[in-house]
């Protein structure tokens, strides 16, 4: 569980309905129409801009914000280098059944230990990193996305809110409602866009950078494998992936 997130996301609520609470009541900012107009036009356009496939596969790369899931590179770079060690006094072919639990690392140790060339190897993983990127990138252009309809529709909530008040200014009970239509859909579309849709985005892009960083990482480590580079001069390499403060606590092996 990522606590950033889910302390963003809490920590914005409490703070939005907190304000509320100490000018009013929260009852005032509560609108069944205005929810309609936001929450279902920014789904309706994004199902007309992208796929219904994209749209219902947005939910599970939301996902990715709440559960981190990538492993610390820090220790991939630990495992590679205990790879090295065994490949060096053993043979890449004991590589086989050696327990990898990250399934991009298996892969590429597969190819190793079935003897394909380094070109090879190379370009089939780089080309997964690639479409990784790929598909990750189509999940944040549809939040991003669906940040722009939801002030959009804010904004036609806040019109058709006007228009019902201005057909009906003789009778002075329809425009409150009719107000409380036309300011509350802006508000929520703010809402909407800046507090979710938006550090949704963001936060998807940092983890795609995160998790491409890692395939690089492995890629450069499974190569190193092959050309059956010193575990040591291994680990120096693959350090170089790593901000200086965290290449001290890698320690691998002689």
């Amino acid at each position: 569980m990522d606590l950033g997130t889910v302390v963003g996301l809490v920590l914005g609520m409490i703070l939005l309905i907190g304000s509320i609470l100490a000018g009013g009541s929260l009852g005032l900012f509560i609108n069944l129409p205005s929810v309609l107009i936001v929450v279902g036009g920014t789904v309706a356009a994004s199902f007309v801009a992208y796929s219904l496939a994209d749209v219902i596969g947005s939910f599970k790369i939301a996902m990715n914000a709440f559960f981190n899931k990538i492993d610390p590179p820090e220790e991939i770079i630990k495992e590679l280098v205990t790879l090295a060690n065994i490949a060096r006094r053993e043979g890449l072919l004991k590589l086989e059944k050696q327990p990898v639990k990250n399934p991009f690392l298996k892969k590429a140790i597969m190819y190793c230990v079935d003897g394909h060339e380094a070109d090879f190897i190379e370009e089939v993983l780089s080309k997964e990193v690639s479409l990784l990127a790929e598909r990750h990138e189509m999940g944040q252009n549809l939040f991003k996305s669906m940040a722009d309809f939801a002030p959009a529709f804010g904004m036609i909530g806040t019109l058709i809110g006007l228009v019902q008040m201005l057909s009906s200014m003789d009778d002075p009970k329809t425009i409150g409602p009719s107000m409380a239509v036309a300011l509350l859909t802006t508000l929520y579309g703010a809402v909407l866009a800046n507090l979710i849709f938006i550090p949704l985005a963001n936060k998807l892009s940092i983890r795609s950078q995160e998790e491409q960083l890692n395939y690089r990482l492995i890629i450069e480590g499974v190569l190193g494998l092959q050309k059956g580079l010193n575990p040591r001069v291994l680990e120096e390499i693959l350090k170089t992936f790593l901000p200086p403060k965290k290449r001290e606590t890698v320690g691998g092996e002689g």
